[in-house]
């Protein structure tokens, strides 16, 4: 039987962009959300948000790739309905040849570890309340490669392998594995991110493309996945805007 009470979703990566837009379209949707990422101040000011908007929402602290602290983390949460995987990010634009393996371990810390910890972590609360769901927010870059991409690809790619071989290890239990694998999508970090601060290089990024994805827009395509009826699962949805026919096929408007 699902719990009574107000639904909770763990939103990692909270403190901006998809992350954040989720949170916000979550509470709106009746969810008591608990927003965690490693920039308290941040996710504070989003649940003073929510809060002052009359939706529920607390704010956490939390580094998905500190094990540790996510045990503690999952143990101090009453309940847990739903888990967004969204924490993750990319870092540097080198061909495999030069790339740096610090960058390759940092990208598969956060996007694949971070998400197995909270994954493991909350996996049991998440089949107590009788109707859960992990969700997790891949790329694009998890289905196909590109040039200069190799460590961001290989991570992705191995963030779709943890949702498929998941749903199929806990199928029967009453948890759904979704995974939404967004294209271009314009945030405010992401691309500054990656290029390490440099803004003229993450602007070239998005340079005559009329419209690319925004978090909004996949936070409502992670909303509508996470509310479908209980027996309805997407097990996977790309989402890219009009202009993207692929990772490497863009129109751009010159």
């Amino acid at each position: 039987m699902t719990a009574a009470g107000t639904p909770v979703a763990v939103v990692t990566g909270a403190s901006s962009g998809i992350g954040a837009a989720t949170a916000r379209q979550l509470a709106e949707a009746g969810y008591e959300v608990v927003l965690t990422a490693r920039r308290e101040d941040r996710i504070q000011e989003l649940a003073k948000e929510l809060t002052a908007g009359g939706l529920k929402a607390v704010a956490r602290p939390l580094d998905v790739t500190d094990r540790a602290a996510v045990d503690a983390f999952a143990a101090s949460l009453d309940r847990c309905d739903v888990l967004i995987n969204n924490a993750g990010g990319a870092f540097g634009a080198d061909t495999v040849a030069t790339g740096d393996p610090a960058d390759w371990r940092w990208m598969y810390e956060v996007n694949v570890i971070g998400a197995l910890n909270t994954t493991q972590a909350l996996l049991p609360a998440l089949t107590a309340s009788g109707d859960g769901t992990v969700l997790l927010v891949s790329s694009t870059a998890g289905h196909g490669t590109y040039e200069n991409g190799g460590g961001y690809v290989a991570a992705k790619h191995a963030a779709h392998v943890l949702a498929e071989t998941l749903r199929l290890e806990i199928v029967g239990t009453p948890v759904r594995v979704i995974e939404i694998a967004p294209g271009m999508v314009r945030t405010e970090e992401f691309a500054t991110t990656r290029f390490r601060g440099d803004t003229e290089k993450a602007a070239k990024v998005y340079a005559g493309v009329a419209a690319p994805l925004t978090a909004d827009d996949v936070a409502e395509t992670i909303t509508w996945a996470v509310t479908r009826p209980s027996h309805v699962n997407i097990d996977l949805l790309v989402v890219r805007p009009r202009a993207q026919a692929s990772n490497t096929k863009v129109h751009r408007e010159l």
